[in-house]
């Protein structure tokens, strides 16, 4: 067990969350009636077999079960089963599924004003969070690109640093995801995304080991052609990739002497995940560029790239055509669940919360380690974003399959190795001990 879940999950006072109201039918969970998938979830898998790309969604074993509503860390399916989410579907449900103020804020907002005219006619709730996120960031004097998802903030990012550097070259990091659009994809690591592609990517990314030597770094930026240097400070899809400790501090230092620009990919890490607002935070780092998404939202998609004044500039007044937009851009709906997004974060005190529960979780991981030594052979993160690193990519897959079939949502990570345990910040001791006793259930089959 690393350092940093010990260090990171002890820190912290508990916050007092009054637990969302469940349906009455959600009240036995988690609950699995049957194997899966059901006969709904098989006859839409047929269905999906018919009508979508044959590449999108995977089916077999126990997948997919489809999902038909949410509430709180738990999910019902199309069949009337109960399962405990712990992946916050991909880390979006960081205040849990349809909280209260979201679904109304959604529903105030449906009857006002659903579209709007983002970068022409805008909504004044647009400026509303605009003001909200520049607020909340740790960069000063912020102003923000507003998206629709993860590729679409690094993508701004990337440009970003283009125009202000004059630069064409970026160092990212192996393992890093960062999306899949074609800019995003030159960035991102994984060969099995990139390779299909590989023709077609702009080629202007070096990738390094992640949390590889400082000077190697600094050689690099010192030839001069690479502007700015692209980080998640925890690697998300990449496996819970947690970097040495001082080494984003030392990566910022680097970037400052060599007048490049860091920028954070905090999509995944960001809002409270990790125990601080953003993950950059741990170590004091303030990035030049910082991507957000995910969470901000509350469920809707929206997402921004968020620079200084000074490095927004770089861009130029509009002139009636925006260089980087989207028809979508601001969506008023989005924006405003975003808003009560935020506002939820901040009154329930969500990192704090995600320090203590992270804690618990981390505590009876360690526990299940310390239990099945042939299954478990490390667990890392921090907050409530950890891993659990499973000895052989069968195993893992395997357990996670059988989780779900006893009612616990997980997926797995990197290679396939690691199974990430990101639930919604909301999480209870109760629920983190019904997640824990589905594993051990589960585990001492494996064994």
């Amino acid at each position: 067990m690393t350092d940093h879940v010990l260090t990171a999950g002890n820190s912290g006072s508990q916050a007092s969350l009054a637990p969302l109201e469940l349906p009455a039918d959600f009240q036995r969970y988690p609950n699995v009636r049957g194997s899966l998938p059901g006969p709904r979830s098989l006859d839409l898998a047929r269905r999906l077999d018919k009508y979508e790309s044959p590449n999108i969604t995977f089916v077999g074993g126990a997948f997919p079960v489809f999902w038909h509503r949410a509430s709180g860390c738990y999910v019902q399916d199309v069949d009337g089963n109960v399962f405990l989410d712990f992946t916050s579907a991909f880390g979006v449900a960081g205040i849990g599924h349809a909280h209260p103020d979201v679904v109304a804020a959604i529903q105030e907002q449906s009857a006002l004003l659903i579209h709007g005219m983002g970068d022409v006619h805008p909504s004044d709730v647009k400026a509303d969070l605009l003001e909200r996120i520049a607020a909340r960031v740790p960069i000063p004097d912020a102003q923000v690109i507003l998206s629709q998802n993860g590729s679409d903030a690094v993508e701004a990012a990337i440009k970003t640093a283009r125009l202000a550097t004059g630069k064409r070259g970026l160092i990212a990091f192996e393992g890093g995801y960062h999306g899949l659009s074609y800019g995003a994809l030159d960035a991102t690591a994984r060969q099995d995304f990139r390779r299909p592609f590989s023709d077609q990517l702009g080629g202007f990314t070096t990738h390094l080991p992640f949390g590889c030597d400082i000077p190697i770094i600094g050689d690099l930026l010192a030839k001069g052609d690479i502007g700015a240097v692209l980080v998640e400070p925890i690697q998300g899809r990449g496996g819970i990739r947690v970097p040495p400790t001082g080494w984003l501090r030392d990566l910022a230092a680097c970037c400052g002497r060599a007048g490049a620009l860091l920028i954070a990919d905090e999509i995944f890490t960001g809002w409270g995940r990790t125990g601080d607002w953003f993950a950059c935070e741990h170590e004091g780092v303030v990035p030049d560029i910082l991507c957000i998404g995910k969470a901000m939202g509350g469920g809707l998609p929206i997402s921004a790239c968020v620079a200084g004044t000074s490095l927004m500039s770089a861009w130029g007044k509009s002139r009636g055509e925006a260089l980087h937009t989207s028809t979508f851009l601001g969506n008023p709906l989005a924006c405003r669940a975003a808003i009560a997004a935020i506002g939820v974060m901040e009154r329930e005190n969500l990192p704090i919360q995600a320090r203590s529960a992270g804690a618990l979780l981390a505590r009876d991981m360690y526990l299940l380690a310390q239990k099945y030594p042939n299954i478990y052979t490390e667990i890392r993160g921090r907050g409530l974003m950890l891993g659990l690193q499973i000895k052989s990519i069968e195993d893992s897959l395997n357990i996670v399959e059988e989780c779900l079939q006893r009612g616990l949502i997980l997926l797995p990570a990197g290679d396939g190795s690691v199974i990430e345990l990101i639930p919604p910040l909301i999480v209870s001791a109760e629920e983190i001990a019904k997640a824990a006793a589905i594993l051990d259930e589960v585990s001492s089959v494996q064994a």
